[in-house]
């Protein structure tokens, strides 16, 4: 497909996932793949077509944002030239009406909010007529029939499913382009509001939907390309995933420009679009919004690591599974502000808040990692002594009312960023990251959570106010993290815990109300570590790359690459494969 047909479907800079991995980078991987041996991926839709010649009933299902009338015509091209004519019906057709459908959604949207929502209880059979449903299978006698469509494997009628995959990121995109629509929606309508609905609403159904399907998937497809599949058998991917899941995983970041954004992404990484006006973000591990993607015989295909957790949960998470779930609950994103603006002045919510407010089981905990900086960086936290709720909140208002820029200084402290260093930020705590840093924010995974009480008058890249929450950040504020206490509790206090001629083991603790903590290796050679049976997230902060080797598989990790080391794999082995010492940060839950 052209360039032009691409920016058609897709509002973006961004590139799209290649079918084959022409070229190894040698720092960072923009498309780390987990190689699962050979001939197990198949590309395009001539032999998807193949595959199903045989088939009198066939359920294309998939997720929010797949094209599933441009699937239809370049499926049903594949299938005439072999001599098939199959018959189509979209399951739409036993939708309910949209507006039965937004009388059921509307609870959970938060009303005229900009960003909040509730997440739903709604199930995706919740959607749909089901008489309509089963009218559906009783009309369609004329073999074959392709029942298409989210929702399709509902169809009550025995067939191959063939499940269609698409990642969080090509969705924003195809949304930002006008090309997609909620669950339900006939029309797309302004991106912002659509992802409030696919945060709360869509994803939370469909998650819902891809875990109860999760072994009847008899074909899995990935439907991000706009011109192009690549697909695999369900039960050659369930075993794929089962070996996966005990060795490191290494997800597909993704990169987004931002009102604050800066250069040390565009600089560092190969791979990129740099014709860019920043990246603000890189999601290196937001599981809810990032992908794994597996390679054979050079062809790649992604799937999200929602199914890790439905077909692996335990062996991901060991001995917290049974508190968590299928949430993995540890994230690693980078905030970029080299050459670029300061963040917001912000909070996030308690967790009684968060539960209460918005449905989630967790809250957004987060530490910041000053991974780089440069010039006169600084790190904003905790308010000065003596600030009162009233005073503050007074001239935040005012400054939003009058456009009025405040000297935040006066409210909040400032202190000098340290390459390194990493700074604690509880929920309810005042913070901001300043200019000039490249910030690991380690966190627990929610991660929109974000109330912004003063953002320096900026505007957003469409050149509009960016929402301020003064309002919810008031309710959340711990003015008790204040003056001196400050610098003694948010800002981490590192310590040896343990070493050896290969390697030093240091505890950078967090806040007791973390529900993780963080170590430091200085890794001179190598250095074995055990799981004690729980997921470990790491990075590797300082130093060239690393290999790291288990039971199953041995892989290479670069400067700034994040990696998860699953509960199952028990132990592992980091070799320092730099000339001068490696430095590894590890999260785990406590």
């Amino acid at each position: 497909m052209s360039v032009t047909q691409q920016e058609e479907i897709r509002k973006t800079q961004q590139y799209e996932l290649p079918v084959k991995k022409e070229n190894k980078p040698s720092g960072y991987d923009v498309y780390p793949t987990h190689n699962i041996g050979s001939g197990l991926i198949f590309e395009g839709y001539e032999s998807l077509a193949r595959e199903l010649s045989n088939s009198s009933h066939i359920k294309i299902d998939g997720y929010v944002g797949v094209l599933f009338e441009d699937v239809k015509q370049q499926l049903n091209v594949a299938f005439q030239k072999i001599g098939i004519q199959p018959k189509w019906v979209n399951v739409n057709d036993a939708l309910l009406s949209e507006e039965e459908v937004n009388q059921k959604v509307e609870p959970f949207l938060g009303g005229d909010d900009p960003i909040f929502g509730k997440l739903t209880h709604l199930q995706l059979i919740d959607f749909f007529n089901s008489d309509q449903l089963k009218a559906l299978a009783s009309e369609n006698t004329v073999e074959p029939v392709i029942y298409y469509g989210v929702g399709a494997s509902l169809v009550p009628v025995s067939g191959v499913n063939v499940y269609f995959e698409i990642s969080k990121n090509e969705i924003q995109f195809r949304s930002r382009a006008g090309t997609v629509q909620n669950l339900g929606a006939s029309n797309a309508i302004d991106p912002k509001v659509m992802y409030k609905r696919f945060y709360f609403v869509d994803w939370v159904v469909l998650n819902k939907h891809k875990q109860r399907m999760k072994n009847e998937i008899d074909l899995l497809v990935d439907g991000q390309r706009s011109g192009d599949i690549t697909w695999m058998k369900g039960d050659d991917w369930r075993k794929t995933l089962s070996r996966i899941v005990e060795e490191p995983i290494r997800v597909r970041p993704w990169f987004e420009p931002g009102a604050w954004g800066g250069t040390w992404i565009k600089d560092k990484i190969e791979g990129l679009e740099k014709d860019v006006v920043n990246y603000a973000w890189s999601f290196e591990l937001i599981v809810p919004e990032n992908g794994v993607i597996i390679e054979s015989s050079g062809l790649m295909l992604e799937y999200s690591f929602d199914f890790l957790m439905f077909m692996a949960g335990q062996k991901m998470l060991g001995s917290d599974y049974e508190q968590y779930g299928f949430e993995f609950p540890i994230r690693f994103d980078f905030l970029d502000t080299f050459d670029g603006g300061n963040l917001s002045v912000q909070c996030h919510p308690r967790l009684d808040y968060m539960k209460a407010n918005f449905g989630e089981n967790l809250t957004q905990e987060e530490t910041y990692y000053i991974l780089d900086c440069q010039n006169d960086a600084k790190v904003y936290l905790g308010f000065q002594e003596g600030v009162t709720p009233s005073v503050f909140q007074e001239a935040l208002e005012s400054s939003q009312k009058n456009k009025e820029e405040i000297k935040i200084e006066e409210y909040v402290q400032v202190f000098d960023a340290q390459k390194h260093d990493l700074y604690l930020i509880p929920p309810g705590t005042i913070h901001a990251s300043g200019t000039d840093n490249l910030v690991l924010e380690i966190s627990s995974t929610p991660y929109i959570y974000t109330f912004k009480m003063y953002d320096w008058l900026r505007l957003d890249l469409d050149g509009n106010p960016r929402p301020m929450n003064i309002q919810r950040g008031m309710e959340n504020l711990v003015f008790e993290r204040s003056g001196k206490s400050v610098k003694e509790e948010l800002i981490s206090k590192p310590y040896l815990l343990d070493k050896s001629e290969n390697w030093e083991l240091y505890h950078l603790p967090t806040h007791k109300d973390h529900l993780y903590d963080v170590h430091r290796y200085v890794i001179q050679s190598e250095v074995t570590i055990n799981t004690e049976n729980k997921a470990h997230v790491l990075s590797l902060v300082e130093g060239d790359q690393i290999r790291v080797t288990t039971k199953h598989s041995s892989k290479v990790f670069k400067y700034a690459e994040t990696f998860v080391i699953p509960a199952a794999t028990n132990e592992y082995v980091i070799e320092n494969l730099s000339p001068n010492p490696a430095l590894v940060v590890k999260a785990f839950i406590k």
